[in-house]
């Protein structure tokens, strides 16, 4: 076997594997053990591998990706080509956390989702293409990301679904009705300014570190936008989580805590991210899920990962 690509964005390894499974090569993934949920800077990077009798050909194919990678926008797709999105070269990518968000999202009552922090509308996106009949607004402060998410909607069809407003979180009340969404997810930032590192892209700072938006804010307007019994979902920073159930205590019950553990040949490791669950209005006890291990010994997803990550099913917490 040879090697013809190594990096640490899952939406890169999807968009190369796409091209390499339409065009019939068999590959291999090697070095899929991360210590971090995919997308974070110290995550340790996947090798694709193809044949010896392959290479030529794969190698012509990633060419056309490293090509395209040179421009300012690098197509990528997700949920096993499902899902094409436009993002970034540098700064903010998505990872596998708004996959994970949008899979967690209840689909049993049809109604207005709300995206807080949509980024390139990959969380929104997600959730269209699982669940039919569903209107969604995604919210998106930077400018460029929200134009990303707009041309995503469109290139996937979904615009007559799925809208995107550029604006602050901060300024929704006279944008948006309250109690006028049955769901609102959110990857809300969960780095402290004290404790970002200072050379990080600007864009990936707007979307990582607390800004003028803290997380009260982003429970308060969840809330406020909420239908009474509604579902606000967020993914966030395992050692922060105490702050977010601190924060949903008041109005908000049911909560639920589903832990992400890295993998099963990581004993002992902490989860680096939570899916937490809340219902608007409701008095029900809360609960600790067991929570998803993403990896198996060598490296490939779970079953139950993949089935989310690559075929879009759904994830019940």
């Amino acid at each position: 076997m040879r090697q013809i690509l190594s990096t640490n964005d899952i939406v890169h390894i999807s968009w190369a594997t796409a091209l390499l499974t339409e065009a019939g090569i068999q590959f291999f993934t090697l070095d899929n053990n991360m210590s971090v949920l995919e997308g974070s800077t110290d995550a340790i990077p996947r090798r694709l591998m193809v044949m010896d009798d392959d290479y030529e050909k794969a190698r012509d194919l990633i060419e056309v990706a490293d090509q395209e990678r040179k421009q300012s926008l690098l197509p990528s797709y997700v949920l096993g080509g499902r899902v094409s999105l436009l993002q970034p070269e540098k700064g903010f990518r998505a990872g596998i956390e708004p996959i994970m968000l949008a899979a967690s999202i209840p689909d049993g009552k049809l109604g207005q989702v709300l995206d807080l922090g949509c980024g390139v509308g990959t969380a929104a996106l997600c959730y269209a293409s699982r669940v039919e009949g569903t209107r969604i607004v995604g919210i998106e402060k930077q400018t460029k990301l929200g134009d990303l998410a707009a041309k995503n909607v469109l290139n996937n069809g979904f615009d007559r679904r799925v809208t995107i407003l550029n604006e602050d979180i901060l300024f929704l009340s006279n944008k948006l009705a309250n109690c006028s969404f049955c769901h609102v997810m959110a990857n809300p930032p969960f780095v402290s300014a004290k404790r970002a590192n200072p050379k990080m892209h600007p864009s990936r700072w707007s979307s990582h570190v607390e800004g003028a938006a803290k997380l009260q804010d982003w429970v308060s307007v969840a809330h406020s936008l909420l239908e009474t019994k509604g579902t606000f979902t967020v993914i966030y920073d395992a050692g922060r989580v105490d702050n977010l159930i601190s924060l949903l205590s008041a109005g908000f019950g049911g909560i639920t805590i589903f832990p992400l553990w890295p993998s099963t040949m990581e004993k002992g490791r902490d989860a680096k991210r939570v899916l937490v669950q809340a219902r608007k209005g409701v008095k029900s006890p809360s609960r600790l899920a067991v929570g998803m291990v993403l990896h198996q010994t060598d490296g490939s997803y779970t079953p139950a990962a993949a089935s989310i990550l690559e075929h879009g099913s759904s994830l019940v917490l």
